[in-house]
């Protein structure tokens, strides 16, 4: 005996027969279904596990392989398995990876294949450190992939030609280490090319000049002596020399008579003092502006500054800030000290914070030092302590955010105290 099945119920996902069609055997198929479909199920949430471990494991594939002397990947825990909650990694809504940010972490070591299996990352960031090795040719699979920022390490051997298959890619920087063979034809096909930077490697062969490749500069190519073409201003063996620029030929001056030089110089010297008169002013005004100390703000894109992404604190953006605290006026500052100033802010949804302005000191390695002492702040929960809201990090500024607390600080309680126990 076989069995047709009538009916297929999309909307509950569920398999019906009705019920006068329905006999002894066809009671016994219908209490087979469930253990026909579980399994279908239990594939689901399989392969949602698998695609999480594949994250984990290509993580912590690649923080085997890296020398880390300073503990920059301390909360990589392998037993978490999901890799969201490590600093350093940044996820989308859907917990997937889309940043790796380790820029000038002094890390050491080679690179993993296993890279290669992140397939949603947008932003792999490991440029300033100490990493030896061949680039991996599976970072080609990183289809999603915008930025690649591998410069100021020790790579070595070719650039891999799969990377022409990140048809997504804006910044390419590759520059400042010791890569060799030719540049890949492969890449003028990346339309989306805006960033590109080969300065300073070994590379030899001649230098494409279609695709996206028209519009780079020799900058983009100094410093590799096995280079050639017309980019290098060196052409390549067995083609033509380049033709010599025309000799340049200065333009025929026209004699003037005496008279009229004399009278030129009286109408430029009038003109000259005219300007003069009414150029001081705005000197004067200039000079005074000058001695008086200003601040400035510069806000740059989150996209534009891919340094710092730390695990889930809120990145603020220096003009939200700027709005919050009414351009950083004096009439909200809460408190100094010799970390700088405290401003009372609204944001836009009405909530009131306290934004710490850090004073600037431009010190090497000042990045990673603002982000570890963000991470450590973050991580430091108490009742009697505020959690920090979030953070926002441009090249001229550095802001701490935190909830605005009406009674004042600690130190301003003590004093009152300590003025009335003295009355």
């Amino acid at each position: 005996m076989y069995f047709t099945i009538l009916l297929c119920d999309t909307k509950s996902d569920s398999i019906t027969i009705p019920s006068s069609d329905k006999g002894p055997t066809t009671e016994r198929f219908e209490k087979l279904l469930p253990l026909v479909f579980s399994p279908l199920a239990f594939f689901s949430v399989v392969i949602n596990e698998s695609n999480t471990t594949i994250k984990c494991d290509a993580l912590h594939s690649l923080r085997a392989n890296l020398v880390d002397p300073n503990n920059v990947l301390q909360s990589w825990d392998p037993t978490l398995v999901n890799p969201c909650t490590w600093f350093h990694v940044t996820c989308n809504n859907d917990n997937s990876v889309i940043r790796v940010d380790l820029g000038n972490a002094d890390l050491s070591g080679q690179l993993v294949p296993q890279l290669g299996q992140l397939k949603n990352l947008q932003y792999l960031e490991l440029y300033s450190n100490n990493i030896t090795g061949p680039v991996p040719s599976d970072l080609g699979n990183l289809t999603n992939l915008v930025s690649l920022d591998l410069y100021l390490n020790s790579f070595i051997g070719p650039i891999p030609d799969s990377l022409g298959n990140l048809f997504k890619l804006r910044f390419l920087r590759l520059n400042n280490n010791s890569l060799t063979g030719p540049i890949p034809l492969s890449l003028t096909n990346i339309t989306t090319l805006q960033v590109l930077d080969l300065s300073n490697n070994q590379l030899s062969g001649s230098v494409p000049d279609n695709g996206s490749f028209s519009l780079f500069t020799p900058i983009s190519f100094a410093n590799n002596l096995g280079l050639c073409g017309p980019v290098t201003s060196r052409p390549c063996p067995g083609s033509p020399p380049f033709s010599p620029p025309p000799p340049f030929i200065p333009p025929p001056t026209i004699p003037t008579p005496g008279g009229y030089s004399a009278t030129g110089a009286i109408a430029g010297g009038v003109a000259a003092g005219a300007a003069l008169l009414f150029a001081a002013p705005a000197l004067a005004f200039a000079w005074w502006r000058r001695r008086k100390p200003q601040e400035f703000f510069f806000d740059v894109p989150a996209e534009e500054d891919p340094e710092v992404h730390l695990g889930q604190l809120k990145r603020f953006s220096l003009r939200e800030l700027q709005v919050a605290t009414d351009s950083f006026s004096n009439k909200n500052i809460l408190g100094r000290g010799g970390f700088g100033k405290v401003y009372k802010g609204r944001l836009a949804d009405g909530t009131l914070v306290a934004v710490k302005r850090l004073k600037e000191e431009r010190t090497p390695g000042g990045e990673l030092q603002f982000q570890t002492e963000v991470e450590m702040i973050s991580m430091a929960v108490h009742r009697n302590l505020l959690r920090l809201r979030g953070f926002c990090m441009t090249p001229t500024e550095r802001l701490l955010v935190y909830p605005y607390m009406a009674n004042g600080s600690v130190a301003s309680c003590l004093r009152g105290n300590l003025r009335i126990l003295t009355v």
